[in-house]
């Protein structure tokens, strides 16, 4: 037996009225563009001259100006009550307008009658006619229809519902609700609160961010973390929250989750990350199955526009970034320059393109599993053009050249690269079976200088000072230094269009334990 929920709203004098208590009722539940509901509204003035003195007769208007609507065109003995929220209806479980509920002293149904059929509240009528001792209602009921069928009630309303569902009791939702005012612009609203990084946000309205929290089965106020430098509590439903004004859809949410799982460890180190002036941002690399479930594009423009979830990952990670932890530019996030990866940079591996092991592999995890790895680069990604190259062995110089600027032609041993294969250039490579570590080996080959070359002089200050330089002895200075201060700091993937051989380069930040290690997390759902 289904319990009418306890409420108290206001009548259209702005008087609260609570739930019957303690005493049988009578509530009816409508609206002011339903034709049936128009049609009962005498009857219900006759139930309430009727009965009124015996029992509570509530009737109750999902829309505020719908209310007045009715009020001024039937003139009714009673007030309308105000649920323009629609949480009573929701609670009370109306599907159709109108509804008619007789309830006991304990607020439970005794009879739901909806829509309008004549016998039934002809018979509804008889019977609170003996339980409150009266004459039969005068009412004329040969002029009212036999049936009419109800309207759909607006708590049922797609538009409605999912917030209706959030704002019910259990729901996950717990972040704090901004309310804003009815003569604001929601989209400058959330500018000027500085939620946002510079381009328009989705309002993450109570039903959007359920919408989101259904891409994953995690629960909601699960926390992952804290996050620097406000070390804000990272939780799930946070994440959604950005998610949504990022404009993810509920399926992308398990990728930014992973993807802030990566970030907030001490390797990845994102406090770091984005107060340098130099610039850093993250890069994020999906792997695995979901590339193609979530349709992420890892072929031609991969790295560029076009693509709504390479590029709404990208953005949630740094709005997570930016409003919870904290980091905003001019405040502790202090880029000289700024960099437009700090917008978004997240692409797909095109692994049915790649001859190697994808990067997921690489990095200790099944095929079929899907991945996420974070990397800190500062720039990129920068062309490196070859479109003469036939050999293996030609290209991958070609590459090398193109790694030596990272940072600066003197800056050896400082950083790592997230280097983007493209198909034609791994065709190349292919000719002479050149595996991942040929070319990392090639590379470093090629960039290879002698200790000498860099030293600061009157072309460039930068490099190995004088006065350390004029401590070594010739063998020092002769001695070959690699630029990447090991092979494994050269990363490598796949993916762009067939056609162009041009591959691409990131040029990474300070790496290792004083910087930022990339770290890889299995997406879970």
């Amino acid at each position: 037996m289904a319990t009418l929920p306890v409420y108290e709203l206001a009548n259209m004098d702005g008087v609260r009225v609570s739930s019957p208590q303690d005493e049988g009722a009578l509530i009816c539940f409508i609206k002011e563009d339903c034709p049936t509901c128009k049609e009962v509204m005498p009857v219900l003035d006759a139930f309430f001259a009727q009965y009124g003195e015996h029992m509570p007769v509530q009737v109750i208007g999902q829309t505020q100006e719908g209310n007045s609507a009715l009020a001024t065109a039937f003139s009714p003995a009673f007030s309308i009550l105000d649920d323009s929220a629609l949480q009573v209806s929701f609670a009370a479980d109306i599907e159709t307008v109108p509804t008619l509920l007789h309830t006991d002293a304990n607020g439970n149904e005794l009879t739901r009658l909806v829509g309008f059929v004549k016998d039934e509240w002809q018979t509804m009528a008889s019977e609170l006619d003996a339980l409150t001792g009266q004459q039969s209602i005068s009412l004329n009921w040969s002029g009212l229809p036999d049936w009419r069928p109800g309207c759909g009630s607006l708590s049922v309303d797609p538009a409605n519902e999912p917030r209706l569902r959030a704002m019910a009791e259990g729901s996950p939702i717990r972040a704090r609700r901004i309310d804003v005012g009815s003569q604001d612009d929601e989209f400058e609203f959330m500018f000027d609160q500085g939620f946002s990084d510079g381009l328009p946000l989705v309002p993450p309205t109570p039903e959007r961010v359920m919408a989101m929290l259904a891409g994953t089965s995690r629960d909601a106020q699960e926390v992952l973390g804290e996050m620097a430098p406000n070390m804000g509590v990272v939780t799930v439903e946070k994440v959604a929250i950005n998610s949504v004004m990022a404009g993810c859809k509920p399926e992308y949410l398990p990728v930014v989750l992973a993807a802030t799982e990566a970030i907030l460890t001490d390797d990845y180190n994102i406090h770091g990350v984005m107060a340098t002036t130099m610039g850093a941002s993250p890069v994020i690399v999906v792997n695995g199955p979901i590339r193609h479930r979530i349709g992420m594009n890892m072929g031609l423009g991969s790295l560029g526009q076009g693509n709504r979830a390479n590029l709404t990952i990208g953005r949630a990670l740094r709005l997570v970034v930016r409003n919870v932890g904290g980091a905003k530019p001019g405040e502790t996030e202090r880029s000289t320059l700024g960099n437009p990866m700090k917008l978004t940079m997240c692409f797909a591996e095109w692994e049915e393109r790649n001859p190697w092991s994808p990067l997921h592999v690489e990095r200790g995890f099944s095929k079929d599993e899907s991945v996420v790895t974070v990397f800190t680069m500062s720039s990129g990604p920068t062309l490196i053009v070859d479109q003469d190259s036939r050999s293996a062995s030609q290209l991958a110089g070609t590459l090398g050249q193109g790694l030596q600027a990272v940072m600066s032609p003197k800056a050896y041993g400082a950083t790592d690269c997230l280097l983007v294969v493209v198909p034609e250039h791994v065709d190349t490579l292919m000719r002479d079976n050149y595996s991942k570590a040929d070319l990392r080996q090639r590379i470093q080959e090629v960039s290879a200088q002698p200790l000498r070359e860099l030293v600061a002089d009157a072309k460039s200050g930068t490099g190995i000072k004088p006065e350390m330089a004029a401590q070594m002895d010739e063998a020092t200075l002769n001695k070959l230094v690699s630029k990447f201060r090991s092979d494994d700091d050269i990363h490598i993937v796949v993916a762009g269009s067939e056609a162009g051989k041009f591959s691409g380069a990131f040029h990474g930040w300070v790496t290792g334990s004083v910087g930022s290690i990339p770290v890889s997390r299995k997406i879970e759902h």
